[in-house]
């Protein structure tokens, strides 16, 4: 009698154990939810990495060797045209500019010194031409001695030969004028060499070089990129760029910014693809440009390459692979059948199917935490 009871205990033990298996475990992993396909539209996107970048950045380097006096902006700061943004040690260089200014003054002085002795021996010759003329005319009529004629004669050629030097003088005046004021045009060339303005209108992302630093010619001090040309330089596949048109509607996701997608436009295709990576760089613009921004930071695209209209669609989640062919699981009687697809084409969260799925299929979403679907198991809801 004690074993029939102990039995009886062991039965009931299983039966309630098999229970709550088959209600707490079985039937929780073998309920799916569904969905039904939608019809809609549907827009193809081709997607690409890449880096915010500029087609026009400025290097400021210095044009002449010396040391850095000032430096008037710094990264991260907006800058105008025309803006004073390095001043360099110009040394003497003011002293001699200077010092050639008074030469120009001074060869100016003397050049006006000389041009009035011309007007005053020009007024003398033109005396002493009179007054030869009038001996000439005296000593034909026997008025005067030979002696007063040859007098008057050298006195016009001596004024004569004066005028002439004098005229040289002048003309070795105006060319030392001209030397001292192309000496004073080249010092305030070299001068202004010593100070640095802003290009354009722009945004300075880097600042190489410090106040007090030496600097040779050439060397790099700032960066300004212009913020008309900021893009973002991508690259795609290029068995998927076909389909890229310069234009199309883009959308950017910057690395610092994932939960925010900017506006933005296919700007610029280059010609030439990346033989060994075989993609294609794409730059693509933003509609406005996000504030601040930062060179070289990484960047997602996404391009609107075209719209399928009145597609019927299902979530990418429900594809599934099964003996190489792609499809969905559906629910009818309450199993699972695999039925394949012929997919017309995917966004990044849907696919467009063009046959092998009814509207009013209902479609099963797999779940990595529920037993896996296979051809005829039982589906609880």
């Amino acid at each position: 009698m004690n074993k029939i009871v102990k039995y009886i205990i062991i039965l009931i033990i299983l039966a309630v154990g098999g229970f709550i298996f088959y209600n707490k475990v079985y039937v929780v992993k073998t309920t799916y939810k569904t969905l039904s396909p939608t019809v809609g539209n549907l827009d193809i996107k081709v997607f690409g990495i890449g880096n915010v970048d500029a087609k026009d950045i400025y290097s400021i380097n210095a044009q002449t060797g010396g040391k850095i006096v000032s430096i008037f902006s710094d990264e991260g700061l907006w800058v105008k045209k025309g803006d004073l943004l390095v001043v360099i040690d110009p040394v003497d260089m003011p002293e001699m500019l200077q010092e050639t200014q008074i030469s120009v003054k001074k060869a100016k002085s003397e050049l006006n010194a000389l041009e009035k002795e011309s007007q005053s021996l020009k007024a003398q010759k033109e005396m002493a031409q009179i007054t030869f003329v009038r001996y000439e005319n005296l000593l034909k009529q026997s008025f005067v001695s030979q002696s007063e004629y040859d007098k008057a004669k050298t006195d016009l050629e001596a004024v004569d030969a004066q005028l002439e030097a004098t005229m040289a003088r002048i003309e070795s005046s105006k060319i030392e004028v001209e030397r001292a004021k192309k000496n004073v045009n080249s010092l305030k060339t070299k001068l202004s060499r010593y100070k640095i303005y802003a290009p354009v209108d722009g945004y300075v992302i880097s600042k190489e070089a410090q106040v007090a630093q030496s600097v040779t010619s050439s060397s790099p001090i700032l960066k300004i990129v212009d913020p008309k040309t900021i893009w973002i330089r991508a690259y795609i596949d290029e068995r998927i760029s076909g389909d890229v048109k310069v234009g199309q509607k883009a959308y950017i996701t910057l690395r610092s910014k994932s939960d925010k997608m900017f506006d933005g436009y296919v700007k610029r295709i280059v010609a030439q693809s990346d033989a060994v990576t075989q993609e294609r760089e794409i730059n693509v613009a933003f509609d406005k440009l996000p504030i601040p921004f930062y060179i070289n930071e990484q960047a997602r695209i996404a391009v609107k390459v075209k719209t399928i209209t009145d597609a019927l669609k299902v979530p990418l989640n429900t594809l599934k692979k099964k003996n190489k062919k792609e499809g969905v699981w559906i629910l009818k009687d309450s199993k699972a059948h695999f039925k394949a697809l012929d997919i017309q084409a995917k966004s990044d969260n849907e696919a467009a199917v063009m046959s092998g799925l009814d509207k009013n299929d209902r479609v099963l979403i797999p779940e990595s935490t529920k037993k896996p679907l296979s051809e005829g198991m039982r589906i609880h809801q």
